[in-house]
């Protein structure tokens, strides 16, 4: 199953202090708003989302209907499928997306380790 763009989102405490830190490590800002307390970073592939404020913990994100540098493919699989397929191998969704809705949505599972993974469609 095609899942999308993969990253990392890091509820963070300083979002300054993060930022400074990862572009030690070669990543930029390519996305966000630094007084927003959002900034979306990126080193070659590697995307990491860092969020003050906005999550308790760190969260895997898939963004179906992007690659890695944020632009919308041609053909995917939409995220009312993913869910549906999901539910059906027996994982327990979220917050459930209408099946009859389109455009963008986004749900969350759990793994069974407790770490959350968001499902998140921007087209």
């Amino acid at each position: 199953m095609e899942l999308g763009a993969f990253s990392v989102s890091l509820a963070v405490k300083d979002i300054a202090a993060s930022r400074s830190f990862y572009e030690k490590l070669g990543f930029s800002a390519v996305m966000g708003e630094e007084a927003q307390n959002w900034l979306i970073m990126k080193n070659g592939d590697h995307v990491i989302g860092l969020f003050q404020g906005m999550f308790d913990k760190n969260i895997l994100t898939f963004n179906p209907g992007w690659n890695a540098d944020s632009e919308q493919l041609p053909d995917f699989i939409d995220i009312r499928k993913i869910q549906q397929s999901l539910k059906s191998d027996g994982i327990e969704v979220g917050t459930e997306i209408d099946p009859q809705s389109s455009g963008p949505a986004n749900f969350s599972i759990i793994d069974p380790d407790g770490n959350v993974i968001l499902f998140d469609q921007h087209v």
